[in-house]
This record gives C-alpha cells, sequence and structure tokens, in this order.
C-alpha cells in the first residue's frame, strides 16, 4: 500500500506539472483562459507539403517551389540567384531585369522575369544583355536601367572591364531596342567618369528617367571622390547626342561606406527621395523638399538582408524591388552573408511626415485565404518570463504561411517568434524585439548571434500589431511601420513559439493562414 501511495502522489505531480506548464527551460505557459475560437472560419487543409523525410536545410531548400519570392530555375544541377534587380514598369506588366548569378548566367549577366502581380513570375531563358564573353570593357555586365524614349528603349549598364589593362575599369554602357525584351548593345557609345572625380575605376550604376516635355535624360550614377561614396547627376539629350555632367547631388555622411550601389531618383507626393544601397550594409533614403537634392539625413530601411532595392510606380501604388540574401550554405547557423537570393518586393509607404516605410504587398497577402487552427485552443496567449527563455508552441512553419496578430508588453527583457531548426533550444532562430536597444532583430543559436537588425520603436504598455509573411526560407517580419526581412533555412514541417525573457507579453488575435 505504501509503494501504491507514492505512486498515486507522483502521477498527480506530473499531472499538476503538465497542466500548470511547469516543465523546465521549455515550459508553456498556460494560455489566458477564453472560449474557443469564433467567427472567420477555419479551413481544413489536406495538401500541406511534407517535410518529415527532408532532414536536412538543404534538401528543405531544394524542394520549394518558389512563387512571389522568386528564383531563377535550376540549371543542370547548378540553382541560380537573383541579384540587382532593375524593375521597369508598362502596360500592366512588371518588367524585373536582375544579375543573374550563377547556372548559364556569364559573369552575372542581365537576365529579365515579369509578372503582373507580384505573385508568379515568367522567367526569360536567355539573357536580355550578356557580359562580353570574348572580354573588354563589359566582361561583367553590372547594374542599370530601363527608360523608354518615344518608340525606343534604351537600357543604360555597367560595363566593368575584363581585366585591369583598361584604362576605365567601369563605363556606363548602351543596349537599345524596339522592345522591352530584345535589346542589341550600342557600340561606341559611353560615358566615362568625369576627370573631377580623379578616379577610374568606381563608377557604376545608372538610373535614367526621360522627360517627353524637355526630351531629356536625367541620369544618377553612382561612384567615388576622394575616398567618399557619391552620387552624380547627368543630363541627356533625348537622341543621346549631348551629354552633360551635372556635378554632386549626395555624398555619404552617415558610415564609412565605400560605394552607395543602386541609387535612385523619385517624387512622391510633395517630396523628393534618393535611395541607395550602401556597401556591405542595408538600404538607405534621404528626402529634399526640391529635385535632387540637397538631401536630409539619411535614414535606413529594413536590415541587410533586404538589398540592391529600386522602385518602381505603377497604378497598384509604388513598390521597392531588390533581392533577399541567403546563406552561402543552408546549413549554416552563423551567417547569411552570400551574394545574390531571391527575388523580393515590398510595397512603399509614404507617411504624413514625409517619411518612408515599407509594408506587405496587397496581392501577396491576399493570396493567404485558408485560415489554419492553432497548436492551442485560443487566439490569446500571455508568455510570462524570468530571466531564463520561456517558449510556447503557437504556430506551424509550413512552405508557404502567414501569421498575423497583436501583443503588449510590461518588461524589458526579449521577445518574439522562435522558430525550431533541429529540435534543440540552443539552435532555434529567432525573430526578436528588444525594448532595451529598440531594435527588431533576427538571432540565431537562441539569441547567441546576431544575423541582421533595424530600428524599432518600442514602448511598454502600447498595443501593436505584427504580420509575418513566409515563403521557402525567405521572410519578412512587419510591426507597425517597420519591417526585417529574414532568412530561416531548415524550419519548415516544425512548430513555432512565441517566446520571452524577463518580460511578460500579451499576444493577442492570433492567426495564421495558407493559400
Amino acid at each position: 500500500m505504501k509503494h501504491q501511495a507514492i505512486a498515486v502522489f507522483a502521477a498527480l505531480c506530473i499531472l499538476c506539472l503538465v497542466l500548470t506548464g511547469c516543465t523546465g527551460r521549455d515550459a508553456k505557459p498556460a494560455a489566458t483562459d477564453i472560449p474557443k475560437e469564433t467567427g472567420e472560419p477555419f479551413a481544413e487543409v489536406t495538401d500541406d507539403k511534407d517535410f518529415s523525410s527532408l532532414k536536412t536545410a538543404g534538401s528543405q531548400e531544394a524542394a520549394y517551389e518558389y512563387q512571389a519570392f522568386f528564383r531563377p530555375a535550376i540549371d543542370g544541377i547548378n540553382q541560380p540567384y537573383v541579384g540587382d534587380t532593375m524593375p521597369y514598369y508598362e502596360d500592366g506588366t512588371y518588367y524585373i531585369y536582375y544579375l543573374k548569378e550563377g547556372g548559364d548566367s556569364y559573369n552575372h549577366s542581365i537576365y529579365l522575369a515579369t509578372t503582373k502581380d507580384f505573385l508568379t513570375y515568367t522567367e526569360i531563358d536567355n539573357p536580355i544583355i550578356e557580359s562580353a564573353r570574348s572580354g573588354g570593357q563589359d566582361g561583367w555586365a553590372g547594374t542599370g536601367s530601363m527608360v523608354k524614349v518615344k518608340d525606343e528603349y534604351l537600357f543604360f549598364y555597367t560595363g566593368h572591364a575584363s581585366s585591369e589593362t583598361y584604362e576605365y575599369m567601369e563605363k556606363i554602357m548602351l543596349a537599345k531596342g524596339k522592345t522591352p525584351t530584345e535589346l542589341e548593345k550600342v557600340d561606341g557609345w559611353d560615358i566615362t567618369p568625369p576627370d573631377e572625380l580623379g578616379q577610374k575605376r568606381d563608377f557604376r550604376d545608372p538610373q535614367a528617367y526621360y522627360d517627353a516635355q524637355t526630351d531629356t535624360i536625367t541620369m544618377t550614377v553612382t561612384a567615388s571622390q576622394g575616398g567618399v561614396a557619391r552620387i552624380l547627376k547627368y543630363t541627356l539629350s533625348g537622341d543621346l547626342s549631348r551629354v552633360t555632367y551635372d556635378g554632386v547631388i549626395f555624398t555619404n555622411s552617415v558610415g564609412n561606406f565605400w560605394n552607395l550601389e543602386c541609387s535612385d531618383t523619385f517624387q512622391l507626393g510633395d517630396k523628393y527621395y534618393i535611395t541607395y544601397s550602401a556597401q556591405d550594409d542595408t538600404l538607405w533614403y534621404a528626402v529634399s523638399d526640391t529635385p535632387y537634392g540637397p538631401y536630409g539625413e539619411a535614414r535606413r530601411l529594413d536590415g541587410k538582408l533586404f538589398y540592391a532595392a529600386k522602385h518602381v510606380e505603377s497604378p497598384e501604388g509604388a513598390f521597392m524591388v531588390g533581392w533577399a540574401r541567403r546563406s552561402d550554405s543552408p546549413s549554416s547557423t552563423s551567417e547569411v552573408s552570400g551574394w545574390a537570393g531571391n527575388l523580393a518586393v515590398q510595397k512603399l509607404i509614404q507617411k504624413e511626415n514625409g517619411d518612408l516605410a515599407l509594408a506587405p504587398v496587397d496581392s501577396m497577402v491576399s493570396q493567404y485565404t485558408k485560415r489554419r487552427h492553432l497548436p492551442v485552443d485560443t487566439d490569446t496567449i500571455e508568455v510570462a518570463a524570468g530571466a531564463r527563455y520561456n517558449y510556447t508552441e503557437a504556430f506551424t512553419a509550413y512552405e508557404s504561411f502567414l501569421l498575423k496578430g497583436r501583443f503588449t508588453y510590461t518588461g524589458k527583457g526579449c521577445f518574439g517568434l522562435a522558430f525550431d531548426y533541429n529540435g534543440q533550444a540552443g539552435k532555434y532562430k529567432l525573430i526578436t524585439l528588444d525594448p532595451s536597444a529598440q531594435k527588431l532583430q533576427l538571432q540565431f543559436n537562441e539569441g547567441s548571434t546576431l544575423i541582421t537588425e533595424t530600428d524599432a520603436p518600442l514602448e511598454a504598455g502600447k498595443e501593436y500589431a505584427f504580420t509575418y509573411l513566409q515563403e521557402g526560407s525567405v521572410g519578412i517580419f512587419y510591426l507597425d511601420d517597420v519591417s526585417l526581412t529574414v532568412r530561416l533555412y531548415g524550419v519548415s514541417g516544425k512548430p513555432i513559439r512565441l517566446w520571452a525573457e524577463s518580460n511578460t507579453v500579451s499576444f493577442t488575435d492570433l492567426r495564421e493562414y495558407t493559400k
């Protein structure tokens, strides 16, 4: 009888621990006591891709069928990627020119994918402008832009010389045609760096706009002068017979950047903007009240994984089109630093004070129509934690999904979403909100490895809304006016947990959707 009593007592203790969530490091705090969700109906989904047999991050990545985050088709056994993008819009179609890295692309030649909705893309197999296989001034094709002048399409691009023997390592070169998909290089036409620069190496990424009223083309070029990164302006006649150098319109004054890549200038409302991707850093923008400056202090948009973005406008709005950075190896848990990746598009928002922000593309959000059951029987979860991380399972990572919710917090510690990588908490990949640092971050290895971050104003007691969408290993987290592009390999088919440390966070209105 004594042994039976001990056994019963032990069983009751275990039951108590389970019911209260006191099970150690990965304890699940009890969800707040509210009734089962009502209102918006759930969908019964039976066609989820099974990732249970794909044990490695690489095998999962190879199985993804990317659509919205376009990736070029595999070439033999080689997977190509999207490099610097050059978007152009006409008559309902977005033409996304890009430097194609790998596969059948010679020295990242310029290729093209078209879309009408940013959801599905038609890939053009052959290069639009191919790097010169015989070498020469454009032995490497570099970033440029498309502009239509009357009935002709002009594509200005960077010609990067194939060897150091050339006087100019970079020139602005030209291809043209009667359609946006068939272009021929124009021999003998180029723009060389002005003597005032005092250098002949860094002179690239032309961005051009045509003004029909004056029959002129305005072009910006990124370069350096005296070791300082700058953006230059040119004016070209519509027939290209006259090229006038107008001088420097922007000088880098924030950060020690040697190049301001993929610069772009445009107008929204009554403000004028310049954007660029600082070399090995992030997307930046500055604002002016007049065309081409003077500009105010530059500020960042998103983090280091959304790169080389340029703007494009259509009746649907303004968008920033860039690429989402990848890891050199999907199994890496220490870096996301590879050049080129997946195409990524975000909606460009102008706030009332003239600041810019990035938001989800409407068509991307609207495709997620099937509401999923959550692992917990509620849409409200409170996560209370001391100095140790505390987790509660809330969602599932599918091949393509969208999460929505709201939260408030009371403490000073971090919290966010935790993605299971290999079943060990020490390898969790975290999307972290850090009130003390006022940052939104992507961290690997349960927070010990910072991958990327962006500024995020956070205030205790204030309610915030978040949206997170992911396709394959590419995701973007939106917090009100803040966005952070992330790369999460090896998480599909696994739990997504809410977590906190040294904080109490109330998550409400939690939803998960798939297509």
